[in-house]
């Protein structure tokens, strides 16, 4: 009888949905896990993909002190030492720690306890920072607190859905799998998305509003001024629940205008909006889904406020099917904020108010505790660039690619005296400028917790022993807090008395005040701990088995308990273009996360999309002479970037879009945060990273090519390259702009393979005339490498030569057809994958819409494409609109 194969019951790393895995075995494979609540069994392909990311390729696996490795000891020494001379030469606000949405909430509590209660400095901030701190804010003006009302429910039971500054259907597709079921079980629903882009998402909208950038306020403050004109708010809500009301609706009606005027300023038409408006009037169960969209703005907590004015007014606030719903984007956001994660805060949803720091300190013993609200991320960094900060300590997080103007980050760390890096990775930007590198475990072999974006707990356990030496955070963390000297407050040996304390805290003379309770689960033991299931917060005495809705009863966790209107001006982005300039916005695809550390392990992954790009629309592409598929140089006074043009109508006309995921392990020059500027929410401190002026001009280079190699020797020497991982090997593609030959020459060399064997057989073909160059080597039989260049970028489509490197053999007629630059069967491959889960490319799906298959029902009988987490299905429809 055969061995059954444990399966461990785990939660994704990706995004904020914050989905349930069940992992076969040490990772053998991965599906979602259908007890879950958040994903109830789907997966996106990312998360799909999980197992293929499991490899100890570029780990960092042991500390590092200036370059050498040493023991833990050692390093934890090392870093104590520094921090202590640190402290004693400039004092703890030369310290600073930044943390990340990919830290457990067990990590966070540790280094938030550890920064502001014991070493003295609130300078603990996150890249959460980045991503959703001002719907922190919106919510703390609205409500009192940082409390997300609704769950993912919602979207099941809601009449309209308005997705406002969220492109779901890439960033968060299993609730956009889960919109598309709801739709097509009621048809009545109604959904609206708002995005200067045309998105994936538009394909399930009924009304696009593809409005001017940063015109969502705007839009927010016309609703509220319609719905009073027209007697569509909740009088009796208004009254029974709230404040400010009157105030908030003057400040909309001033600022709004009449509806043409709106629709002028808001550079849509006036019925589009009018429609939008009937809709949402009618249909009281609404969701207002908001992510980067909203919150990446100068104006993000103002826009926020400004669609929580509008629930409030009709009484859609933590009902079935209505509320204002932020969706994170990490998995672990929601948990960094309730451990204090954000320099403005406090463990357990406590601020930087007397009474909260008394409580917190007298909960820690905490001899040094901090009294005011630390510097945000953007203003962090800034301190680290002026010298005022000495010390830094970065937790799971490459800010020299996500953070605004990236290159003045880069050198601001290279002058700090002390830079400690924990990552589970061994070469990012940022683990490349530490002093002190902590090898830290990464999914799978991580034991801990995490909040998703509807409140739910869930645990992440380990199936894998950590490789090397890697180690838990809060462990590195809590070892640093020991020596120096309060081993008492640092002397946890197990996650779950770390989380015990978490949850302790946060009933501590509560009482109801914070929404944020999970002092019933405060007398967990390990074993409880392990066998924890996914919850609601809050769970305590009143709420044992968790709260599935905040606010359904009309209380608010102000010290009235009423909600609050806040007044709203909306204000465009100060900062228009100037001649010859356009305005780039940022943001992720289908694939990819983050800054690729993980995803771009996954040689699927980066099928879909395997480049850098800038999209623009086909009015600014004649303007500046690009062409489709070109290189094209973006910058401004902050930087420049080198990026393969796609020109699409999704656009409108005067913007661009860029990817954030791009760093210097995989392209040359596509670190797009060097072109944001450092622009920020005087409330939220969060970046404007949606709307920065730049220019746009063609990229001159006098021949492009790529190259394949089983082994990755190093970096190509050239003016443009990005890198993909292939089952076997590497994938470059490449660009230049000097001599080719003395190119091809340089280039070359990187072609290799681990281990002896007789010396390769270079096969070369070369026409001086036409300009090709094919040089090719073969050891014992099997490819090594091939290195492909032309002066005008005719080459041959690169999956059929990967798919070489994972032959054991040669044949001739594949010799050949290697020098030929066409597969020996004359076949043109699939083209590009649309369906990453099953590999199903586009050439393969038009020839079955060919062969008569007219729908995405139809193509997924025949390919299965579109049957598994259904991120490909807009494409598929695209393809069979086209």
């Amino acid at each position: 009888m055969a061995a059954r194969i444990p399966v461990t019951e785990t939660t994704c790393p990706y995004c904020g949905v914050g989905c349930g895995v069940a992992v076969q075995g040490a990772g053998e494979a991965v599906a979602g896990l259908e007890s879950h609540p958040a994903n109830r069994g789907r997966l996106c392909v990312k998360g799909a993909a999980l197992h293929d990311t499991l490899d100890l390729r570029h780990r960092l696996l042991y500390p590092e002190v200036d370059g050498a490795r040493v023991g833990w000891d050692t390093a934890l020494d090392a870093v104590t030492r520094r921090l202590r001379d640190t402290l004693a030469r400039y004092g703890p606000d030369s310290v600073a720690c930044y943390g990340s949405g990919q830290l457990l909430t067990e990590d966070y509590y540790v280094a938030n306890k550890l920064m502001k209660g014991f070493i003295g400095s609130a300078h603990m901030d996150t890249n959460s920072r980045l991503c959703m701190a001002s719907a922190v804010a919106g919510y703390k003006r609205a409500f009192g607190g940082d409390s997300v009302p609704g769950c993912y429910e919602d979207l099941d039971q809601a009449d309209l859905l308005v997705l406002a500054g969220s492109n779901a259907a890439w960033t968060h597709p299993v609730l956009y799998q889960r919109m598309v079921a709801a739709r097509k079980a009621r048809p009545d629903v109604r959904v609206v998305v708002i995005d200067p882009r045309r998105t994936a998402t538009c394909d399930l909208a009924d009304l696009h509003l593809a409005l001017r950038p940063g015109a969502d306020g705007l839009l927010f403050n016309g609703l509220l001024a319609w719905l009073a004109r027209h007697g569509h708010l909740d009088r009796d809500y208004i009254r029974d629940h709230t404040r400010g009301f009157q105030d908030a609706l003057a400040r909309a009606e001033a600022d709004s205008g009449s509806l043409a005027d709106l629709a002028r300023r808001c550079d849509l038409r006036e019925a589009d909006i009018e429609r939008f408006f009937h809709w949402f009037a009618e249909r009281p169960r609404t969701v207002t889904f908001y992510s980067q969209g909203i919150n990446q703005s100068a104006t993000g907590t103002d826009k926020c406020n400004a669609i929580i004015n509008c629930h409030l007014a009709t009484g859609r606030v933590g009902k079935p099917g209505a509320s204002p719903f932020s969706i994170t984007g990490q998995p672990n956001a929601m948990g960094g904020r309730e451990v204090g994660g954000l320099a403005n805060q406090l463990a357990a949803h406590m601020d930087f108010a007397a009474d909260d720091v008394d409580r917190v300190q007298r909960f820690w013993n905490a001899p040094n505790m901090a009294s005011e609200p630390g510097l945000k991320a953007v203003d962090l960094f800034q301190a680290v660039a002026d010298g005022r900060i000495r010390f830094i300590w970065i937790l799971s997080t490459n800010p020299l690619v996500s953070l605004p103007e990236a290159d003045r980050v880069r050198e601001a760390l290279r002058r700090c005296p002390t830079v400690v890096v924990s990552d589970c990775m061994g070469d990012t930007d940022t683990v490349r400028m530490a002093d002190i590198k902590l090898p830290a475990c990464t999914w799978g072999e991580k034991n801990g917790t995490v909040t998703n974006s509807e409140r739910c707990i869930s645990r992440q356990r380990p199936f894998l022993e950590a490789p090397g030496e890697a180690r838990p955070d809060w462990w590195a963390l809590a070892g640093v807090g020991r020596r120096l000297g309060y081993a008492e407050a640092f002397g946890w040996r197990h996650p779950a008395q770390v989380f015990a304390e978490h949850a302790a805290l946060s009933g501590f003379e509560n009482d109801g005040r914070r929404a944020f309770d999970i002092s019933g689960l405060a007398a967990l033991d390990q074993a409880g701990y392990d066998a924890l299931t996914p919850v609601r917060w809050p769970v305590n005495r009143h709420w044992p088995r968790g709260r599935r809705r905040l606010f359904d009863d009309g209380r608010f966790h102000t010290d009235d308990g009423r909600a609050r209107f806040v007044p709203i001006t909306a204000a465009l982005p100060d900062d228009p273009p100037g001649a010859g300039e356009l305005i780039m916005n940022t943001g992720r695809i289908r694939d990819q996360w983050h800054t690729m550390t993980r995803t771009g392990k996954s040689p699927r992954l980066l099928q879909h999309i395997g480049e850098p790009f800038v999209a623009l629309h086909p009015r600014d592409a004649r303007r500046h002479r690009i062409e489709d598929g070109q290189l094209a140089h973006v910058e401004n006074r902050l930087g420049a970037i080198i990026v393969r043009a796609r020109i699409t109508t999704d656009q409108r006309p005067g913007e661009l879009f860029v990817p954030m995921h791009w760093s210097s392990p995989f392209s040359a020059r596509a670190r797009l945060g060097a072109l944001v500027p450092a622009i920020t929410d005087p409330l939220s401190g969060q970046p404007q990273s949606k709307f920065a002026r730049v220019r746009v001009t063609p990229c001159a280079v006098r021949w492009q090519g790529f190259l394949i190699t089983r082994v990755r020797r190093g970096d190509p020497d050239c003016l443009y390259w990005s890198y993909s991982p292939l089952p076997g090997g590497h994938l470059f593609e490449l660009a230049g702009d000097d001599e080719p030959d003395r190119a091809r020459r340089r280039l070359a060399t990187l072609i290799g393979e681990a281990g002896q064997g007789e010396a390769p057989q270079w096969l070369d073909l070369q026409d001086p005339t036409a300009g090709h160059f094919r040089r090719v080597a073969v050891r014992d039989g099997r490819l090594i490498g091939a290195l492909f260049i032309h002066p005008a970028g005719a080459l041959p489509e690169r999956d059929w030569l990967g798919g070489l490197l994972q032959r054991d053999r040669l044949e001739d007629d594949e010799r050949r057809a290697l020098l030929g630059g066409e597969a020996p069967d004359g076949g043109a491959g699939d083209g590009p994958v649309v369906c990453t889960c099953f590999q199903v490319g586009e050439r393969a799906i038009r020839a079955r819409i060919d062969a008569g298959d007219r729908s995405v029902e139809a193509l997924g009988r025949s390919l299965r494409c579109g049957t598994n987490c259904g991120s490909c299905l807009p494409e598929l429809k695209q393809l069979l609109d086209g």
